[in-house]
């Protein structure tokens, strides 16, 4: 994969990349063992987690949690109304499509109520060892607090594209619109109309501006975070990029990262 080579113009101290198909990992440049902070790409192993809850019994999609009338399924979709960082309502459940680390706080606090296994342990038993991310662990909160490498993410990101943890049509309920027509803004990239959101991934659609690239399909569903790391799966080419680095999310990575999708979709289809 010659255009992985675009991180080492990034202006960062570490990057490090990754494309992923059902093969596995067929490109990568930068340290893969290195481990840094994933901020709100944590999001997406939280998700699996929460997923697997719900297979396991143990919680259900329709399941009161959070603000009055909100459900898991809500909460997933970022649909609860819940505000970004605090636990106080800010609209109605499925009025609006707002962002919030904090219920990703409540499922995590639920499914350690409900099995008596703090959430971190849920998760590294039924996600990261399977997968074998030994290198990844929650260390802080549910909403933006793991911490991974390169090579852990891969595998990670062959899970998402290829999925074993989890049942087909759960895993395609997930990649799929949740509350559809909800308006919303997407951090970083202002209001999109509309900002559609499967259960814990962000769906690609038609949002634009994205820090996926043009040449990604609707269907495209991953996460980025402000340390300035990301993951996309593109179930229609097939393929996953994971990027890490070790300078927050800003300006100097809006034009940067969608160049560097694009290069990459276009190199696996050249092949």
């Amino acid at each position: 994969m010659e255009r992985l080579a675009l991180i080492e113009e990034w202006p960062v101290e570490f990057a490090a990349a990754a494309v992923v198909t059902d093969d596995g990992v067929v490109g990568s440049r930068g340290d893969e063992d290195r481990v840094v902070p994933l901020a709100s790409v944590t999001k997406l192993l939280v998700s699996y987690g929460v997923l697997l809850a719900v297979e396991e019994g143990a919680i259900a999609l329709e399941q009161p949690a959070g603000p009055p009338g909100a459900t898991v399924r809500h909460l997933l979709a970022h649909a609860s109304g819940l505000a970004f960082g605090e636990r106080n309502s800010v609209a109605e459940p499925g009025a609006k499509r707002i962002y919030s680390s904090a219920g990703f706080e409540v499922l995590a606090e639920l499914i350690e109520n409900e099995t008596n296994i703090r959430f971190a342990d849920y998760l590294s038993e039924g996600v990261l060892a399977p997968l074998g991310m030994s290198r990844t662990r929650l260390v802080g909160p549910a909403g933006h607090g793991a911490e991974s490498s390169l090579a852990d993410l891969s595998a990670f990101a062959r899970e998402l594209l290829s999925p074993g943890l989890l049942a087909p049509e759960t895993w395609r309920a997930a990649t799929q619109v949740v509350f559809p027509g909800l308006d919303g803004i997407v951090p970083g990239y202002g209001r999109q109309r509309p900002c559609d959101w499967g259960l814990g991934f962000e769906l690609r659609g038609d949002k634009r501006p994205h820090w996926t690239g043009a040449r990604n399909t609707s269907a495209t569903f991953g996460h980025f975070g402000q340390s300035g790391t990301f993951l996309w799966a593109d179930p229609g080419p097939r393929i996953s990029l994971i990027v890490l680095t070790n300078r927050d999310f800003g300006e100097w990575a809006k034009p940067r990262w969608p160049e560097l999708s694009d290069a990459v979709v276009e190199e696996i289809a050249k092949k």
